[in-house]
């Protein structure tokens, strides 16, 4: 019997019908007033951080290296983006859209940039590199006082980082990294992953996949900054140090390493944690670091280890059971007419 299987096109649908009525419900929990300040503060922060895991997870989990840096990309597109926002040159709505293309793009050249000669490394040399290039960059920032006001930080940035604009973000750095990765594109980039030589030896121009994942990681990365100094409203270059870029690449490990649902869960998990645990201020951090070794122990794959969520799949079986069991039954009372 040939299992049921939904159309393409009404997957898509589904998807979409879903993600609408996600950003509808959230967009109105959040503008009722139901939730308080910090919840809300809480929830857009779990929205670039899912973009930065995500976008980290491209070049870590399906590309298979191993870059320390990503805070470095998400400090340069924090800075484009807050220093245009800054400028008032265009009317808000467009002014939100550009100034997020261009802490994307401004972000992407420094990947291209830092990734040609980077990503001719493997393994530690790529990690030590990387690590590197977010030390330069926050370094920089802090000593180009005239135009980042170094260590006092820039400040009166325009806040633009609604939970609607956050939450589409996040659904399109999703979606395209989705995409690619279901297209000839992510299939060479997994195939580097798996064995490089031999996917060199078969025609893979490896250094070119290897650069646009890069690239790509950076873009979305930058657009999280932008995102991040929206919400804040100042920026200091000691927001995007080490520590940062260790964070992100520990919700990607948490996650699953190919998982972007996975990517988004322990994003959600590990930026509502410390708030959760607040009113046990004196252990919190002890329970938070004793949860992450409870599970890097038992679930050393992560959380979602390689699944990656479908509700379509999930429709699928749903429909199919009730197709069988209808089956059956139509079956059995035929035998008994």
């Amino acid at each position: 019997m040939k299992a049921f299987t939904i159309p393409t096109p009404v997957r898509y649908g589904i998807n979409t019908a879903l993600l609408i009525l996600f950003l509808i419900a959230g967009n109105a929990i959040t503008q009722s007033g139901l939730l308080g300040r910090a919840q809300n503060a809480i929830i857009i922060q779990v929205g670039f951080f899912i973009i930065l895991a995500v976008s980290l997870n491209l070049v870590t989990g399906y590309l298979g290296q191993l870059p320390l840096g990503h805070a470095g990309f998400m400090a340069v597109g924090a800075y484009a983006g807050a220093l245009f926002w800054r400028a008032h040159i265009l009317p808000e709505t467009l002014s939100i859209v550009v100034g997020l293309l261009l802490a994307g793009v401004v972000a992407a050249l420094f990947g291209i940039l830092i990734g040609v000669p980077a990503l001719r490394l493997r393994g530690d040399y790529l990690a030590i590199i990387t690590l590197g290039f977010g030390e330069i960059i926050r370094v920089v920032l802090t000593n180009l006082d005239s135009i980042t006001y170094g260590a006092r930080g820039l400040l009166n940035i325009p806040r633009h980082s609604s939970f609607l604009v956050v939450y589409i973000c996040v659904i399109i750095s999703c979606a395209v990294i989705h995409t690619l990765m279901k297209s000839r594109h992510g299939r060479a980039i997994l195939s580097i992953r798996e064995n490089e030589i031999a996917a060199e030896s078969c025609g893979v121009k490896t250094t070119y996949y290897k650069v646009m994942a890069f690239a790509v990681s950076a873009f979305f990365a930058g657009i999280a900054g932008a995102l991040f100094a929206g919400n804040l409203g100042i920026l200091v270059p000691a927001n995007f140090d080490f520590m940062t870029s260790i964070n992100i690449l520990m919700i990607v490990v948490l996650g699953g390493l190919g998982s972007m649902f996975g990517s988004v869960v322990a994003a959600a998990v590990l930026t509502f944690l410390p708030f959760v645990l607040q009113p046990l201020a004196d252990y919190r951090m002890i329970i938070y670091s004793l949860m992450l070794i409870i599970v890097m122990i038992f679930k050393p794959s992560g959380l979602m280890g390689s699944y990656d969520f479908s509700l379509s799949r999930i429709l699928e079986k749903v429909i199919g059971k009730a197709l069988s069991l209808g089956r059956d039954k139509g079956g059995k009372n035929h035998g008994k007419a």
